[in-house]
């Protein structure tokens, strides 16, 4: 990650319902899961959600240097309304963030392999959904942190 500055990542796993967030170490080497925010839907323009409140509180607390935000892309490689939503999300975390830079990322499975992962360690049902978000967050932080580290090396 020799282009970007040394420093904790957040990874971002946005939804409808709930948005799950996981960091990084200040090496960029492993994601773990942080916490699993409840959306803030009521909040209208210029009001920022709750939950965005709550990842700037984070990225302060955290010292994070940039934020990754899963952008949903279908199997095709297309974006669809879900995708949509994510941009909207990341151009007011953005916003919220200046100067911490948001960036979108290909989160094509994130949840499905999370999901996988969970049900391989014995969490199913209700427990798996209060985690499933961060562990999506996981897996899309850390596919990105592994990506900057092979064009790297």
């Amino acid at each position: 990650m020799s282009d970007s500055p040394r420093g904790t990542r957040l990874g971002i796993d946005v939804g409808q319902v709930r948005v799950g967030v996981a960091r990084s170490d200040p090496d960029g080497i492993l994601a773990t899961p942080l916490v699993t925010l409840a959306r803030d839907l009521t909040a209208e323009e210029p009001a920022v959600p709750a939950d965005i409140t709550a990842i700037v509180r984070l990225a302060r607390e955290h010292d994070a240097v940039e934020v990754v935000l899963g952008l949903p892309v279908n199997l095709a490689g297309r974006h669809g309304p879900a995708a949509g939503h994510a941009k909207a999300y990341a151009e007011r975390l953005g916003r919220a963030l200046d100067p911490v830079p948001v960036r979108l990322v290909d989160e094509r499975m994130s949840t499905v392999v999370a999901s996988r992962r969970l049900a391989e360690r014995g969490v199913r049902g209700k427990r798996q959904r209060a985690v499933v978000d961060q562990a999506a967050a996981v897996e899309i932080l850390q596919s990105w942190l592994d990506r900057q580290r092979r064009r790297t090396t």
